[in-house]
């Protein structure tokens, strides 16, 4: 149980970044809700921030997370993300540290903070091993474990670097469940990384710059569903 929502294993995450918004955001969204009814995966989906009502007003499975949130409190702060706001609007949780919207340790562990004071699950990215260990001493619900310099590239993490991270971590905090993100490009890459014992994956180019990305949706959460089944039957 995470903040008032329930994330199961095996789970994914579409970050549309700055690629998608409004109805063509609304539509792959969609897509995304019937296909993770289909194959009953908890897939989170982190939109815009102008598009988090859209989405979850107009879903039933998905789970919205914000892509940002700044730590201030009601009051001052023009231009920043307001926890409240984001919880508000719909959200059920929020993405922290992307390799393209970076945060200071000290910031992450505040926000963090505040996402437990309000009721939002916090997903936080990370980069090197050290890094992962740093912030699972923050005790977010979910970290991303991603290379930065594989991110867009189309190029996976290796199966070592999948399972120090997860040990890692584990030996930390064994509440804490670990994304293996980066380089996700189509069903094989997601199910290779479910088979080296990855909880979960995700995707963005890999799906926004498929020929067909609906297609691309089923392909992986299908692939995500076959490989978890295949470990755990």
């Amino acid at each position: 149980m995470y903040k008032g929502i329930t994330i199961k294993p095996p789970f994914f995450e579409i970050g549309p970044k700055a690629y998608l918004y409004g109805e063509e955001m609304l539509a792959l969204a969609r897509v995304i809700d019937r296909v993770a009814i289909k194959y009953d995966v908890d897939i989170i989906v982190t939109p815009q921030s102008v598009d988090i009502r859209l989405l979850a007003e107009n879903t039933e499975r998905i789970l919205v997370f914000a892509q940002h949130m700044d730590c201030l409190r009601p009051g001052r702060g023009l231009g920043s993300v307001l926890p409240e706001a984001v919880k508000a609007a719909g959200a059920k949780g929020v993405m922290l540290n992307h390799a393209e919207c970076k945060l200071t340790l000290d910031v992450i562990e505040q926000t963090i903070k505040r996402a437990d004071e309000i009721g939002l699950a916090t997903i936080v990215c990370a980069d090197t091993v050290e890094e992962i260990k740093t912030i699972a001493h923050m005790a977010p619900n979910i970290i991303v474990a991603e290379p930065t310099e594989l991110i867009g590239t189309g190029q996976t993490s290796s199966v070592e670097y999948v399972r120090e991270t997860i040990a890692t971590v584990q030996e930390i905090n064994e509440d804490i469940m670990v994304l293996q993100g980066a380089g996700i490009k189509d069903g094989k890459d997601v199910y290779n990384v479910i088979s080296a014992g990855a909880l979960a994956t995700g995707s963005t180019s890999g799906i926004i710059k498929a020929n067909d990305p609906y297609a691309m949706v089923e392909e992986m959460i299908c692939n995500l569903r076959v490989a978890w089944d295949q470990i755990h039957k």
